[in-house]
């Protein structure tokens, strides 16, 4: 398993590209930078050519990071495999694990501490939307009030609790069928959020220090739809 080093600053390199934006985060001791930029179906272009000038502005070489952070979803299909292809090629290339961190849990971070639970919501076509439900914790930190899913914005169930912020595509693209299932109009809310790199970062940061990296083959996407996790199936199972 591997730990992190108290006595060392933690460097972490976190990607996130399971939305229309394209994110890369440094992290090294306190000191955060990072690129972003809403470039649909230019994520695979973007990504490295980000994590390097950042590591360049830093004076980081790749051999100095201790483990890539990523977004795992979920997102567009597309997004999330290349966030995850990306993050295990790094950590293999260097022998460094990876962090893995819910999308969700990232978009959810850009909400405002005013003491509302935290829908975060990402348009997942169709109808539907990747839905988490989030609330910050003592460390100003996220953390889940219920499970992850995709559905149909009117099918939205939310815990027992009357103030809500929301925020993401999902509440730009159906903001009428979300507002029904509030129990009350949102004390906050912002459709145009995106997941990005920065939120990995923090909260994977605390993940890495616990010893929770994983083996880069052990980082898998969430993709939240069956018929996504199916085709992934057949297509490995076709690759043997």
């Amino acid at each position: 398993m591997w730990r992190f080093c108290d006595n060392a600053p933690m460097t972490l390199l976190a990607i996130e590209t399971a939305t229309e934006a394209c994110s890369v985060a440094l992290l090294h001791g306190d000191a955060l930078i990072d690129r972003s930029e809403l470039a649909p179906r230019r994520h695979a272009e973007l990504a490295l050519p980000m994590a390097e000038e950042l590591l360049a502005e830093a004076g980081i070489a790749r051999r100095q990071l201790d483990a890539i952070a990523v977004g795992q979803g979920p997102g567009a299909f597309t997004g999330v495999r290349l966030a995850i292809s990306v993050a295990q090629g790094l950590a293999l290339a260097l022998d460094i694990p990876v962090v893995p961190v819910s999308s969700l849990a990232a978009l959810a971070m850009q909400a405002p501490g005013n003491g509302a639970a935290i829908l975060a919501a990402i348009d997942a076509r169709r109808g539907e939307i990747y839905a988490g439900v989030f609330r910050f914790n003592a460390d100003d930190l996220i953390e889940p009030l219920d499970a992850e899913r995709v559905l149909a914005a009117s099918a939205l169930e939310l815990p027992g609790t009357e103030a809500w912020n929301v925020l993401g595509t999902g509440w730009s693209a159906y903001s009428d069928a979300i507002r029904e299932r509030l129990p009350s109009p949102p004390r906050w809310a912002d459709g145009d959020r995106y997941p990005q790199a920065r939120d990995v970062a923090r909260l994977a940061a605390p993940l890495f220090a616990a010893g929770k990296g994983v083996p880069p083959e052990q980082a898998l996407p969430v993709y939240l739809r069956d018929k996504v996790a199916l085709t992934l199936e057949e297509q490995q199972q076709q690759a043997t």
